[in-house]
């Protein structure tokens, strides 16, 4: 979503159709980190956290604040995962959140 939005910000306005604005938008107002932050998040949770890139991108895109919304994201695979290494992706997390 932040890299979406990215690209929709460098179109001129005026060029944007209706769903472009609306994605846009929603974007703006939804994206909980930028887009240079989002690229070095997903590498991250992918090398060190050993996720894959569709759990990567979810987490991106939503920015969970607490453990139990991360074990959502996780949930898919049915693995086990120690709350100890969930504790340290939120803090990994907490450092790129879009202060509000």
């Amino acid at each position: 979503m932040p890299q979406a939005k990215d690209v929709l910000e460098k179109i001129d306005e005026e060029r944007l159709d209706q769903f472009q604005r609306r994605t846009l938008d929603f974007a703006a107002k939804f994206s909980k980190v930028d887009s240079k932050g989002a690229e070095k998040v997903m590498d991250e949770l992918v090398k060190q956290f050993e996720l894959g890139s569709d759990e990567a991108a979810q987490i991106v895109n939503c920015m969970p604040e607490s453990i139990e919304e991360i074990r959502v994201f996780l949930a898919g695979g049915r693995k086990i995962v120690e709350t100890s290494r969930l504790e340290s992706l939120l803090a990994f997390l907490n450092k790129y959140r879009k202060s509000e």
